[in-house]
Protein backbone atom coordinates (compact mmCIF):
# COMPACT_ATOMS: atom_id res chain seq x y z
CA UNK A 1 0.00 0.00 0.00
CA UNK A 2 1.09 3.40 0.29
CA UNK A 3 0.86 5.47 3.23
CA UNK A 4 -2.44 5.09 4.87
CA UNK A 5 -2.98 7.42 7.78
CA UNK A 6 -4.37 4.41 9.65
CA UNK A 7 -2.36 1.52 8.26
CA UNK A 8 0.67 2.71 6.38
CA UNK A 9 0.91 0.16 3.62
CA UNK A 10 3.12 1.64 1.05
CA UNK A 11 3.15 1.50 -2.55
CA UNK A 12 3.25 3.68 -5.46
CA UNK A 13 4.36 6.58 -2.91
CA UNK A 14 4.39 5.46 -0.69
CA UNK A 15 6.37 3.78 -2.72
CA UNK A 16 6.08 6.16 -5.43
CA UNK A 17 6.09 8.32 -2.85
CA UNK A 18 6.69 5.55 -2.69
CA UNK A 19 5.76 5.20 -2.93
CA UNK A 20 3.26 4.45 -2.61
CA UNK A 21 5.30 5.95 -2.60
CA UNK A 22 6.14 2.54 -7.11
CA UNK A 23 7.22 0.06 -10.49
CA UNK A 24 3.95 0.43 -9.00
CA UNK A 25 4.87 2.64 -11.26
CA UNK A 26 8.40 3.20 -11.21
CA UNK A 27 11.12 0.73 -10.63
CA UNK A 28 11.48 -0.27 -7.04
CA UNK A 29 14.61 1.13 -5.41
CA UNK A 30 17.40 -1.44 -5.37
CA UNK A 31 19.49 -1.71 -2.18
CA UNK A 32 22.25 -3.29 -4.24
CA UNK A 33 22.78 -0.12 -6.29
CA UNK A 34 21.54 2.69 -4.03
CA UNK A 35 24.03 3.40 -1.23
CA UNK A 36 21.29 5.14 0.76
CA UNK A 37 19.53 1.80 1.06
CA UNK A 38 22.50 -0.04 2.49
CA UNK A 39 23.24 0.09 6.23
CA UNK A 40 25.44 3.02 7.21
CA UNK A 41 27.12 3.92 10.51
CA UNK A 42 24.98 6.00 12.86
CA UNK A 43 25.75 6.01 16.58
CA UNK A 44 22.45 7.67 17.49
CA UNK A 45 20.48 5.03 15.59
CA UNK A 46 22.48 2.25 17.26
CA UNK A 47 21.68 3.67 20.69
CA UNK A 48 17.99 3.87 19.76
CA UNK A 49 18.00 0.20 18.70
CA UNK A 50 19.56 -0.84 22.01
CA UNK A 51 16.80 0.95 23.91
CA UNK A 52 14.15 -0.45 21.58
CA UNK A 53 15.33 -4.00 22.18
CA UNK A 54 14.62 -3.52 25.88
CA UNK A 55 11.11 -2.29 25.07
CA UNK A 56 10.56 -5.23 22.70
CA UNK A 57 11.65 -7.77 25.32
CA UNK A 58 9.21 -6.22 27.79
CA UNK A 59 6.45 -6.89 25.24
CA UNK A 60 7.25 -10.54 24.78
CA UNK A 61 9.77 -10.50 21.95
CA UNK A 62 12.48 -13.08 22.64
CA UNK A 63 16.22 -12.48 22.46
CA UNK A 64 16.41 -15.14 19.76
CA UNK A 65 13.89 -13.25 17.62
CA UNK A 66 15.63 -9.93 18.18
CA UNK A 67 19.04 -11.36 17.31
CA UNK A 68 17.76 -13.06 14.16
CA UNK A 69 15.72 -10.08 13.00
CA UNK A 70 18.40 -7.40 13.53
CA UNK A 71 21.29 -9.46 12.16
CA UNK A 72 22.73 -7.52 9.21
CA UNK A 73 20.25 -4.65 9.60
CA UNK A 74 21.07 -0.98 10.09
CA UNK A 75 20.41 2.69 9.45
CA UNK A 76 19.15 3.49 5.92
CA UNK A 77 19.21 7.22 5.09
CA UNK A 78 17.52 6.56 1.77
CA UNK A 79 14.21 5.65 3.39
CA UNK A 80 14.06 9.03 5.13
CA UNK A 81 14.56 10.79 1.80
CA UNK A 82 11.73 8.75 0.26
CA UNK A 83 9.45 9.49 3.19
CA UNK A 84 9.72 13.16 2.22
CA UNK A 85 8.90 12.68 -1.45
CA UNK A 86 5.79 10.62 -2.06
CA UNK A 87 4.82 10.67 -5.71
CA UNK A 88 1.10 10.06 -5.42
CA UNK A 89 0.81 13.23 -3.37
CA UNK A 90 3.07 15.38 -5.56
CA UNK A 91 2.42 14.42 -9.18
CA UNK A 92 -0.55 15.47 -11.29
CA UNK A 93 -3.12 12.77 -11.99
CA UNK A 94 -1.94 12.62 -15.60
CA UNK A 95 1.67 12.02 -14.56
CA UNK A 96 0.64 9.56 -11.88
CA UNK A 97 -1.41 7.46 -14.29
CA UNK A 98 1.44 7.59 -16.80
CA UNK A 99 3.69 6.15 -14.10
CA UNK A 100 1.45 3.55 -12.48
CA UNK A 101 -0.90 2.56 -15.29
CA UNK A 102 0.73 3.00 -18.71
CA UNK A 103 -0.63 0.99 -21.60
CA UNK A 104 2.19 -1.56 -21.59
CA UNK A 105 1.50 -2.27 -17.92
CA UNK A 106 -2.23 -2.65 -18.61
CA UNK A 107 -1.47 -5.23 -21.31
CA UNK A 108 0.94 -7.08 -19.03
CA UNK A 109 -1.49 -6.90 -16.13
CA UNK A 110 -4.39 -8.38 -18.07
CA UNK A 111 -2.36 -11.53 -18.63
CA UNK A 112 -1.37 -11.87 -14.97
CA UNK A 113 -4.89 -11.01 -13.86
CA UNK A 114 -6.31 -13.77 -16.07
CA UNK A 115 -3.87 -16.27 -14.55
CA UNK A 116 -5.10 -15.42 -11.04
CA UNK A 117 -8.79 -15.03 -11.93
CA UNK A 118 -9.85 -18.23 -10.16
CA UNK A 119 -8.17 -17.28 -6.88
CA UNK A 120 -9.48 -13.73 -7.10
CA UNK A 121 -13.02 -14.97 -7.71
CA UNK A 122 -12.88 -17.19 -4.63
CA UNK A 123 -11.67 -14.28 -2.54
CA UNK A 124 -14.39 -12.04 -3.99
CA UNK A 125 -17.04 -14.60 -3.05
CA UNK A 126 -15.80 -14.60 0.55
CA UNK A 127 -15.28 -10.88 1.14
CA UNK A 128 -17.39 -9.09 -1.46
CA UNK A 129 -14.54 -7.03 -2.90
CA UNK A 130 -14.48 -7.26 -6.73
CA UNK A 131 -11.69 -9.27 -8.30
CA UNK A 132 -10.66 -6.39 -10.56
CA UNK A 133 -10.26 -4.03 -7.59
CA UNK A 134 -7.96 -6.52 -5.85
CA UNK A 135 -6.13 -7.13 -9.13
CA UNK A 136 -5.68 -3.39 -9.60
CA UNK A 137 -4.22 -2.91 -6.12
CA UNK A 138 -1.91 -5.85 -6.84
CA UNK A 139 -0.82 -4.14 -10.03
CA UNK A 140 -0.19 -0.74 -8.48
CA UNK A 141 1.53 -2.05 -5.39
CA UNK A 142 3.88 -4.66 -6.84
CA UNK A 143 3.52 -4.57 -10.62
CA UNK A 144 1.35 -7.69 -10.41
CA UNK A 145 3.70 -9.42 -8.05
CA UNK A 146 6.85 -8.90 -10.09
CA UNK A 147 8.30 -6.02 -8.02
CA UNK A 148 7.70 -6.72 -4.36
CA UNK A 149 10.62 -4.69 -3.06
CA UNK A 150 14.07 -5.54 -1.74
CA UNK A 151 14.50 -3.16 1.18
CA UNK A 152 14.76 -4.95 4.56
CA UNK A 153 11.66 -4.18 6.60
CA UNK A 154 13.51 -4.24 9.94
CA UNK A 155 16.04 -1.67 8.72
CA UNK A 156 13.39 0.54 7.10
CA UNK A 157 10.96 0.66 10.01
CA UNK A 158 13.69 1.03 12.65
CA UNK A 159 15.30 3.89 10.68
CA UNK A 160 12.00 5.74 10.38
CA UNK A 161 11.11 5.05 14.02
CA UNK A 162 14.49 6.44 15.09
CA UNK A 163 14.12 9.48 12.82
CA UNK A 164 11.00 10.38 14.76
CA UNK A 165 8.70 12.27 12.42
CA UNK A 166 6.22 9.41 12.76
CA UNK A 167 8.19 7.56 15.36
CA UNK A 168 5.32 5.87 17.21
CA UNK A 169 3.78 4.68 13.98
CA UNK A 170 6.98 3.09 12.69
CA UNK A 171 7.94 1.65 16.06
CA UNK A 172 4.56 -0.09 16.13
CA UNK A 173 5.27 -1.54 12.69
CA UNK A 174 8.75 -2.61 13.72
CA UNK A 175 7.31 -4.38 16.77
CA UNK A 176 4.75 -6.16 14.61
CA UNK A 177 7.43 -7.16 12.11
CA UNK A 178 9.20 -8.89 15.00
CA UNK A 179 5.96 -10.61 15.98
CA UNK A 180 5.64 -11.91 12.42
CA UNK A 181 9.09 -13.46 12.74
CA UNK A 182 8.42 -14.83 16.20
CA UNK A 183 5.11 -16.42 15.12
CA UNK A 184 6.82 -18.24 12.27
CA UNK A 185 4.70 -16.64 9.56
CA UNK A 186 7.90 -15.43 7.87
CA UNK A 187 11.65 -15.69 8.20
CA UNK A 188 13.65 -12.47 8.71
CA UNK A 189 15.08 -12.82 5.19
CA UNK A 190 11.55 -12.73 3.76
CA UNK A 191 10.74 -9.40 5.36
CA UNK A 192 11.65 -7.21 2.42
CA UNK A 193 9.58 -4.61 0.66
CA UNK A 194 9.24 -0.88 0.15
CA UNK A 195 11.09 1.96 1.84
CA UNK A 196 8.29 2.23 4.43
CA UNK A 197 8.18 -1.42 5.41
CA UNK A 198 5.32 -2.52 3.16
CA UNK A 199 5.62 -6.16 2.12
CA UNK A 200 4.40 -8.75 -0.28
CA UNK A 201 2.16 -8.77 -3.33
CA UNK A 202 -0.13 -6.03 -2.09
CA UNK A 203 2.43 -4.18 0.03
CA UNK A 204 1.06 -4.53 3.53
CA UNK A 205 2.78 -2.87 6.41
CA UNK A 206 3.31 -5.06 9.50
CA UNK A 207 0.51 -3.35 11.49
CA UNK A 208 -2.00 -4.04 8.71
CA UNK A 209 -0.71 -7.58 8.31
CA UNK A 210 -1.20 -8.35 12.01
CA UNK A 211 -4.72 -6.93 11.94
CA UNK A 212 -5.96 -8.46 8.69
CA UNK A 213 -3.71 -11.27 7.44
CA UNK A 214 -5.58 -14.39 6.26
CA UNK A 215 -4.48 -17.96 5.56
CA UNK A 216 -6.88 -18.29 2.65
CA UNK A 217 -5.24 -21.21 0.88
CA UNK A 218 -5.17 -23.28 4.07
CA UNK A 219 -1.47 -24.11 4.16
CA UNK A 220 -1.09 -23.09 7.79
CA UNK A 221 0.62 -19.75 7.12
CA UNK A 222 -0.60 -16.25 6.37
CA UNK A 223 1.84 -15.95 3.49
CA UNK A 224 1.97 -12.75 1.44
CA UNK A 225 5.61 -13.14 0.39
CA UNK A 226 5.95 -16.18 -1.87
CA UNK A 227 4.95 -16.42 -5.52
CA UNK A 228 1.40 -17.50 -4.69
CA UNK A 229 -0.54 -14.24 -4.12
CA UNK A 230 -3.75 -15.85 -2.81
CA UNK A 231 -3.23 -14.96 0.86
CA UNK A 232 -2.26 -11.42 -0.13
CA UNK A 233 -5.48 -11.04 -2.15
CA UNK A 234 -7.54 -12.30 0.76
CA UNK A 235 -5.73 -10.11 3.26
CA UNK A 236 -6.31 -7.02 1.12
CA UNK A 237 -9.96 -7.94 0.63
CA UNK A 238 -10.32 -8.52 4.37
CA UNK A 239 -8.80 -5.09 4.99
CA UNK A 240 -11.25 -3.39 2.63
CA UNK A 241 -14.24 -5.38 3.90
CA UNK A 242 -13.49 -4.46 7.51
CA UNK A 243 -12.97 -0.84 6.48
CA UNK A 244 -16.54 -0.81 5.19
CA UNK A 245 -16.49 -1.88 1.54
CA UNK A 246 -20.08 -2.08 0.29
CA UNK A 247 -20.62 -5.32 -1.63
CA UNK A 248 -22.08 -4.72 -5.08
CA UNK A 249 -21.21 -1.04 -5.02
CA UNK A 250 -19.03 0.80 -7.52
CA UNK A 251 -15.99 2.84 -6.57
CA UNK A 252 -16.99 5.45 -9.14
CA UNK A 253 -16.83 6.26 -12.85
CA UNK A 254 -15.59 8.86 -15.31
CA UNK A 255 -18.16 11.58 -16.00
CA UNK A 256 -18.57 14.66 -18.15
CA UNK A 257 -19.50 17.94 -16.52
CA UNK A 258 -21.83 20.50 -18.07
CA UNK A 259 -20.69 23.88 -19.32
CA UNK A 260 -20.66 26.33 -16.46
CA UNK A 261 -20.25 23.67 -13.78
CA UNK A 262 -19.43 25.33 -10.47
CA UNK A 263 -15.87 24.37 -9.44
CA UNK A 264 -16.93 24.98 -5.86
CA UNK A 265 -19.02 21.80 -6.11
CA UNK A 266 -15.93 19.65 -6.57
CA UNK A 267 -14.32 17.62 -3.82
CA UNK A 268 -15.06 14.62 -1.62
CA UNK A 269 -16.68 16.76 1.04
CA UNK A 270 -19.36 17.93 -1.39
CA UNK A 271 -21.43 14.76 -1.57
CA UNK A 272 -24.89 14.81 -3.07
CA UNK A 273 -27.49 12.36 -4.26
CA UNK A 274 -27.04 11.00 -7.74
CA UNK A 275 -30.39 12.54 -8.68
CA UNK A 276 -29.01 15.93 -7.70
CA UNK A 277 -25.95 15.44 -9.90
CA UNK A 278 -28.15 14.29 -12.78
CA UNK A 279 -30.22 17.43 -12.43
CA UNK A 280 -27.00 19.47 -12.51
CA UNK A 281 -26.14 17.96 -15.90
CA UNK A 282 -23.48 15.43 -14.88
CA UNK A 283 -23.39 12.50 -17.31
CA UNK A 284 -21.39 9.26 -17.66
CA UNK A 285 -18.44 9.83 -19.97
CA UNK A 286 -19.29 6.65 -21.89
CA UNK A 287 -22.99 7.40 -22.14
CA UNK A 288 -26.01 5.88 -20.50
CA UNK A 289 -27.51 6.72 -17.14
CA UNK A 290 -25.62 7.56 -13.98
CA UNK A 291 -25.63 4.56 -11.62
CA UNK A 292 -26.90 5.22 -8.13
CA UNK A 293 -24.74 3.80 -5.35
CA UNK A 294 -25.61 6.37 -2.73
CA UNK A 295 -24.24 9.82 -2.04
CA UNK A 296 -21.51 10.77 -4.49
CA UNK A 297 -18.86 13.43 -4.96
CA UNK A 298 -17.27 14.84 -8.11
CA UNK A 299 -13.49 14.95 -8.49
CA UNK A 300 -11.63 16.82 -11.22
CA UNK A 301 -8.04 16.75 -9.93
CA UNK A 302 -6.61 18.79 -12.80
CA UNK A 303 -9.52 21.21 -13.09
CA UNK A 304 -12.58 21.67 -15.25
CA UNK A 305 -12.18 20.60 -18.86
CA UNK A 306 -9.98 17.67 -17.85
CA UNK A 307 -11.01 14.14 -16.81
CA UNK A 308 -13.63 14.17 -14.04
CA UNK A 309 -15.02 11.39 -11.87
CA UNK A 310 -18.04 10.63 -9.75
CA UNK A 311 -16.98 8.68 -6.66
CA UNK A 312 -19.04 6.71 -4.16
CA UNK A 313 -18.53 5.28 -0.68
CA UNK A 314 -16.25 2.48 -1.92
CA UNK A 315 -13.79 5.04 -3.23
CA UNK A 316 -13.32 6.19 0.37
CA UNK A 317 -12.58 2.58 1.33
CA UNK A 318 -9.76 2.47 -1.23
CA UNK A 319 -8.37 5.59 0.42
CA UNK A 320 -8.19 3.70 3.70
CA UNK A 321 -5.56 1.61 1.93
CA UNK A 322 -3.75 4.69 0.65
CA UNK A 323 -5.09 8.19 1.37
CA UNK A 324 -4.00 9.75 -1.92
CA UNK A 325 -6.91 10.60 -4.23
CA UNK A 326 -4.59 10.03 -7.18
CA UNK A 327 -3.99 6.52 -5.88
CA UNK A 328 -7.71 5.86 -5.47
CA UNK A 329 -8.46 7.05 -8.99
CA UNK A 330 -5.59 4.99 -10.37
CA UNK A 331 -6.96 1.87 -8.64
CA UNK A 332 -10.36 2.53 -10.17
CA UNK A 333 -8.87 3.20 -13.60
CA UNK A 334 -6.69 0.07 -13.62
CA UNK A 335 -9.60 -2.01 -12.30
CA UNK A 336 -11.68 -0.89 -15.25
CA UNK A 337 -8.92 -1.72 -17.71
CA UNK A 338 -8.42 -5.19 -16.20
CA UNK A 339 -12.15 -5.79 -16.62
CA UNK A 340 -11.96 -4.92 -20.32
CA UNK A 341 -12.73 -1.20 -20.23
CA UNK A 342 -10.96 1.37 -22.35
CA UNK A 343 -8.75 4.37 -21.59
CA UNK A 344 -10.16 7.60 -20.21
CA UNK A 345 -12.61 9.30 -22.52
CA UNK A 346 -11.53 12.85 -21.73
CA UNK A 347 -8.09 14.14 -22.62
CA UNK A 348 -5.76 15.89 -20.23
CA UNK A 349 -4.71 18.14 -23.10
CA UNK A 350 -1.51 20.19 -23.36
CA UNK A 351 0.47 21.03 -20.22
CA UNK A 352 1.77 24.45 -19.21
CA UNK A 353 4.48 24.12 -21.86
CA UNK A 354 1.89 23.43 -24.56
CA UNK A 355 2.88 19.77 -24.77
CA UNK A 356 0.69 16.67 -24.64
CA UNK A 357 1.72 13.42 -22.98
CA UNK A 358 2.75 12.03 -26.36
CA UNK A 359 4.80 15.16 -27.05
CA UNK A 360 6.62 14.66 -23.77
CA UNK A 361 7.31 11.02 -24.61
CA UNK A 362 8.63 12.04 -28.02
CA UNK A 363 10.88 14.64 -26.41
CA UNK A 364 12.37 12.03 -24.09
CA UNK A 365 12.88 9.62 -26.98
CA UNK A 366 14.52 12.36 -29.04
CA UNK A 367 16.91 13.30 -26.27
CA UNK A 368 17.96 9.70 -25.72
CA UNK A 369 18.31 9.14 -29.47
CA UNK A 370 20.57 12.20 -29.64
CA UNK A 371 22.82 10.75 -26.94
CA UNK A 372 21.34 12.45 -23.88
CA UNK A 373 19.75 9.80 -21.68
CA UNK A 374 16.32 11.01 -20.55
CA UNK A 375 15.35 7.70 -18.95
CA UNK A 376 12.14 5.84 -19.67
CA UNK A 377 10.00 7.59 -22.28
CA UNK A 378 6.90 7.75 -20.09
CA UNK A 379 6.10 11.42 -20.61
CA UNK A 380 6.77 12.20 -16.96
CA UNK A 381 9.51 14.75 -16.49
CA UNK A 382 11.81 14.39 -13.51
CA UNK A 383 15.42 15.12 -12.65
CA UNK A 384 16.80 12.78 -15.33
CA UNK A 385 14.84 14.42 -18.14
CA UNK A 386 15.78 17.88 -16.87
CA UNK A 387 19.47 16.89 -16.78
CA UNK A 388 19.22 15.54 -20.33
CA UNK A 389 17.63 18.79 -21.55
CA UNK A 390 20.35 20.83 -19.88
CA UNK A 391 23.07 18.67 -21.38
CA UNK A 392 21.51 18.98 -24.84
CA UNK A 393 21.13 22.75 -24.49
CA UNK A 394 24.74 23.06 -23.36
CA UNK A 395 26.00 20.92 -26.24
CA UNK A 396 24.02 22.94 -28.80
CA UNK A 397 24.90 26.35 -27.43
CA UNK A 398 21.31 27.07 -26.38
CA UNK A 399 20.18 28.97 -23.29
CA UNK A 400 20.37 26.45 -20.43
CA UNK A 401 17.19 26.30 -18.38
CA UNK A 402 16.35 22.57 -18.37
CA UNK A 403 12.79 23.29 -19.46
CA UNK A 404 10.85 21.40 -22.13
CA UNK A 405 9.34 23.27 -25.06
CA UNK A 406 7.77 22.63 -28.41
CA UNK A 407 10.73 24.29 -30.13
CA UNK A 408 13.06 21.86 -28.40
CA UNK A 409 10.83 18.99 -29.48
CA UNK A 410 10.95 20.14 -33.10
CA UNK A 411 14.77 20.22 -32.98
CA UNK A 412 14.82 16.63 -31.77
CA UNK A 413 12.36 15.20 -34.28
Amino acid sequence: MTISRRFFTVSAAAFLAGCRAGTPAVARPDPLTDPGLRPQPNASYDAWVRAFRDRARSRGISNATLDAAFRGQGYLPGVIERDRNQTEFKRSLEDYLAIVAPEDKVIFGKRLYAQQRSALSRVEARYGVPANIMGSIWGLESYFGTKRGQIPVISATSTLAWEGRRGRFFESNLMNALRIVQSGDARPAQLKGSWAGAMGHTQLIPDAYQAHAVDFNGDGKRDIWTDDPTDAFATTANFLAKAGWRKGGLWGLEVTLPSGFNPGSLGRRNKRSVDSWRAAGVRPARGGKLPDHGAAAILAPMGLGKPAFMVFRNFDMILRYNPSENYGLAVGYMAGRLAGGGPLVASFGPDKYGMTLQDRKDLQKGLTRAGFDAGKADGVFGKKTEAAIRAYQRAKGLPIDGLPSRSLLLKLR
